[in-house]
């Protein structure tokens, strides 16, 4: 499985996304889209929004959070095929 993660330092959803995937051990590439030179378009133009964290899971982009809810951790675990 390949994943990618589009995010920035000072977002608390991205940091909390990205301590889900090394909690279990799940091997990412993290996109930091202040730097990044056009991955803030790149969201953009993907999701149709300004909204990270974003995750990209074999090509398919999955927004693995909700502003009212936060990190949707059982979503995520079924997604990425996580053992309970």
């Amino acid at each position: 499985m390949e994943i990618t993660v589009y995010s920035a330092p000072w977002c608390p959803d991205c940091r909390k996304a990205k301590r889900f995937l090394d909690q279990h051990n799940l091997p990412y590439t993290d996109i930091n889209i202040e730097t990044t030179p056009g991955a803030a378009e790149e969201v953009i133009n993907q999701t149709g929004k300004r909204a990270i964290p974003q995750f990209v899971i074999d090509g398919e982009w999955v927004q693995p959070y909700t502003p009212e809810e936060g990190f949707l951790y059982e979503e995520m675990v079924k997604r990425l095929g996580i053992e309970p």
